[in-house]
Order: C-alpha cells, then structure tokens, then sequence
C-alpha cells in the first residue's frame, strides 16, 4: 500500500515547481524558498491540510537524550573554565599594579631631583635678592 495519495504528489510537484521558478514563498517569513527539501516540506503541508494521505511529521528522536547530555557536559565544562579564569585574573591584576608601581617609583624619582633643583635655585635667586636690596 502506497504511503502517499496520487493529491499528495501532486501538491508536492506544484511546489518544485515554483520552486524553480522562484516564486514558492515561506509561509511564516514570506521569504522566497530555494531549499528542495523545504520546497517538499511546503507540498507535503499543503496536502495534509487539506486531507490527503500523507504520513504525520516525523517524531523527535531518542538522540535529543544524548544531545542534553552532551550540552550538560558542555556547560559543566565551560563553567569550569571560567572559575579558573577568574582564579587568575585577581592574580595578574596584582602583577600588573606591582610592575607598575616599580614603573612609576622609576618615574618618579628624576621628577624628585628635578624638583630639588628648581626649589634651590628658587632659593639662591631669592637670597640673591635680598642681598642686592640691603
């Protein structure tokens, strides 16, 4: 016994064909199909509506189980990985502030003996000044 009605086929031919010619629209989206299995899955749905012999759609299948447990897995993975990453990431910001305290005591101390000078001859001008005065 056929699994399909002789309507069936044909609604299934109808799309191909304006498949081909590009005019078979999505039914949600109003996109134009260019997928020969979309384009049979449209045929298909048309012919169920309106009641000719087409087998239901397809059941999930058991290997959805297997996917949740891999993406189960994969989840617990990744979630590890981040713990670890964020155990290290106090400890380069540490590093990074000790280097750059080295850095800018570095910095810091031509700025000092810079300064030293400027007060000293701040200094020797003002003594300078005075003396010229009295």
């Amino acid at each position: 016994m056929a699994k399909y009605s002789k309507h069936a086929g044909d609604k299934v031919e109808r799309a191909m064909h304006e498949k081909k010619e590009g005019t078979l629209k999505s039914g949600r989206s109003g996109k134009k199909v260019t997928s020969r299995k979309q384009a049979i899955a449209i045929g298909l749905s048309e012919a169920r509506k309106e009641g000719a012999k087409v087998p239901k759609k397809a059941a999930a299948k058991k290997s959805t189980a297997k996917k949740a447990t891999t993406k189960k897995a994969a989840a617990k993975k990744a979630t590890a990985k981040r713990s670890a990453a964020k155990k290290a990431a106090p400890r380069k910001a540490a590093a990074k502030k000790a280097t750059h305290k080295r850095a800018s005591a570095k910095k810091a101390a031509p700025k000092k003996a810079a300064a030293k000078k400027a007060t000293r001859k701040k200094a020797s001008t003002r003594k300078k000044a005075t003396s010229k005065s009295a």
